[in-house]
């Protein structure tokens, strides 16, 4: 039961870091990246596929994104989700690639990306806040109901704590490194 509560605690925080982490990597930085544009949806066969599905995406230099639809037939259907996501980079195309390029970013820019990569851990830590809390109530209650001993809810609570402390400590690694990131010029 315990273990039951902690294991089910244990996942919901991997899946809040692995969470981070992949909206992390569609913030624009400095350099090009795959990762910027493979997840943007495209509207295909009648219904919104990723296009990492649908073309291969590949970066030759540092502020190049090369995206070769797999059927060419589906270039102008790509360059219109590009131009309609919030990634502010005009597609160009020519006929059979299209190429992003990626702009420098003003030093202005960096600083509002900055805030949404910090505004965006804080609600992943908001969110393994309120997980905790639901752990804690859950471990509450099988004590309440004597499923668990007095000394077994505490250590529960304890094992609880550290992994949030573990998971808080790797939440804010990840949203400190992409802030370097986007600093670096």
């Amino acid at each position: 039961m315990v273990n039951d509560v902690l294991r089910d605690y244990e996942a919901h925080l991997k899946k809040a870091v692995e969470a981070l982490r992949h909206h992390l990597a569609t913030i624009r930085t400095g350099r090009a990246s795959a990762g910027l544009v493979e997840h943007l949806h495209v509207e295909a066969y009648g219904a919104p596929m990723p296009l990492n599905q649908l073309a291969n995406i590949s970066v030759p230099e540092a502020r190049l994104i090369v995206i070769q639809p797999y059927d060419t037939g589906l270039i102008k259907t790509i360059e219109k989700a590009i131009q309609q996501s919030d990634i502010g980079i005009n597609p160009s195309n020519d006929g059979r690639v299209i190429r992003l390029a990626i702009p420098p970013l003003t030093e202005e820019r960096r600083r509002e990306l900055v805030k949404v990569v910090r505004h965006r851990v804080e609600e992943v830590r908001v969110s393994v806040r309120n997980q905790r809390r639901d752990a804690m109530d859950q471990l509450k209650e099988l004590e309440a109901e004597k499923l668990i001993s007095e000394d077994e809810l505490k250590r529960a609570q304890e094992r609880v704590q550290q992994l949030t402390d573990k998971c808080i400590a790797d939440l804010d690694a990840i949203g400190k490194e992409k802030e370097a990131e986007v600093m670096a010029v």
